[in-house]
């Protein structure tokens, strides 16, 4: 071979090893071997008066409280043998706070009269049908779950007095069947009490809408967040009547969060539920919503962060493909995979953190690993500059300010006149939310977020 073009060899072989790629073979460092941290979710509270309309109530009493509703088949034992119909719907007003019931009836009589003389008894019996109204008075209260009524009879009103005609005389036998209506008074009031009891039991209502307001939620298709609520304990204050309205103030105890990938599943247990008598209730929401990122779906985000960005200076750059994130004793380790003047992946650690004004989680303090790092002096020194490290940690970050927007935007009809179940509304507002704390375990990023509101429960037109 001529000596010209051994060295032309020679020159083309070395100039290309000078250009070649280099790769990367970094210790990659491995996850913490800690069992998963189970974060402690903070509890929120969600103040919800209940209003039940009278109305309501009368339907549901009317269904139950129907026919005979007291009969008393001897005669012997006071002249008198009665069966008491009601005739047409019970009707509610409000009167002083307490709750009035007018309940039209019909009473079947067979009424023994007649004289005592000369020794002789004479007496007869006779049938009558006597129409009239009972008006009732009840004190309205609230026991485990139920609105519960103390029901005293108020009066009673004939649209005829009750009388018989002796020898073309009529005579009145009210002195007959007044003393009666005492007799039926109290059942009445003790059937009427038990009617209320049965017709407004609203554990099955609240614990409905509560199990749907429970399901997972998608907020935001774009991100993959879900919302999700766990009811843990109700609290309740005394049942007022007032304004054609009963009106109790009720209180939730939930805990609340945000998770980014996959459909959360729902743990709510009705039988679970508590619930407690309280004097007095906040009236605004507090609630502190968990934002769960699993580091799949950070990494995901971060990854496109990186897209169409080149890093390095003058000819040699490089292009980050993809970006994996783990924990490790407390920090976050970032993989950045490369090609470009170098092939292969390099390690970044550091603290996670929340910029509360552009509301993004940041790495703080973020540096290369030091097997990495070392290995970039040998082979890249001119990656291991600050300023390209810099550039780097500007784009490993990622926002949840779309999330929350969105999650409240998505809350929103919820908020607006929702109907879980047929009967019950929501309606609310929910202030902005600001950040709390972050915690790490071994598969997420959580950020708890505060937030504030007020939401009213209506009961209107039960089933």
């Amino acid at each position: 071979m001529k000596p010209q073009l051994l060295s032309a060899l020679f020159l083309a072989l070395l100039l290309t090893g000078c250009s070649a790629t280099k790769r990367i073979d970094a210790l990659k460092p491995e996850p913490g071997n800690t069992t998963d941290v189970v974060y402690q979710s903070s509890t929120s509270f969600i103040n919800l008066p209940v209003t039940i309309g009278l109305a309501d109530i009368e339907t549901q009493l009317n269904k139950l409280f129907t026919g005979v509703i007291y009969e008393d088949k001897v005669l012997e034992d006071d002249n008198i043998a009665m069966k008491v119909v009601k005739t047409a719907p019970i009707k509610f007003t409000e009167q002083n706070g307490k709750l009035q019931s007018v309940v039209p009836i019909k009473i079947i009589a067979n009424v023994r009269y007649g004289t005592s003389a000369l020794g002789m008894d004479l007496h007869d019996t006779r049938e009558f049908n006597l129409d009239g109204v009972v008006t009732f008075v009840s004190k309205v209260g609230l026991t485990n779950w139920k609105m519960n009524t103390d029901t005293q009879l108020q009066s009673l009103e004939w649209k005829e007095s009750p009388t018989v005609t002796i020898a073309g005389q009529k005579v009145a036998i009210t002195y007959l069947i007044n003393p009666a209506v005492k007799l039926f008074k109290s059942k009445i009031e003790d059937k009427l009490d038990a009617a209320i009891i049965k017709s407004v039991d609203f554990k099955p209502q609240v614990l409905d809408a509560l199990e749907k307001l429970s399901t997972p939620f998608l907020t935001s298709e774009q991100y993959e967040t879900w919302f999700k609520m766990v009811p843990v304990e109700l609290y309740v204050t005394d049942a007022v009547l007032s304004k054609k309205q009963i009106t109790m103030e009720m209180g939730l105890k939930c805990t609340m969060e945000t998770t980014v990938g996959q459909q959360p599943k729902s743990n709510f247990k009705k039988e679970n539920v508590t619930l407690k008598a309280v004097s007095k209730m906040p009236e605004k929401v507090s609630a502190v919503v968990a934002a769960v990122s699993t580091y799949e779906s950070a990494s995901r985000i971060v990854t496109k962060n990186f897209q169409g960005q080149e890093f390095g200076s003058g000819k040699r750059k490089v292009t980050v493909q993809k970006v994996d994130m783990w924990s490790k004793d407390s920090k976050m380790i970032i993989a950045l995979d490369m090609t470009g003047s170098i092939n292969g992946t390099i390690y970044l650690s550091g603290y996670p953190n929340y910029n509360a004004v552009t509301k993004e989680i940041y790495f703080d303090q973020m540096d290369y690993v030091l097997n990495t790092k070392s290995v970039l002096l040998k082979t890249a020194n001119w990656l291991a500059e600050g300023i390209i490290l810099k550039k780097i940690q500007e784009s490993c970050r990622y926002s949840i300010k779309e999330n929350l927007e969105e999650g409240k935007k998505n809350l929103q009809p919820y908020l607006n006149n929702y109907s879980p179940m047929p009967g019950i509304f929501v309606n609310g507002t929910l202030d902005d939310f600001v950040f709390d704390k972050l915690e790490l375990t071994n598969n997420a990023i959580i950020a708890f977020i505060k937030g504030s509101g007020k939401i009213d429960l209506k009961i209107d037109g039960m089933k």
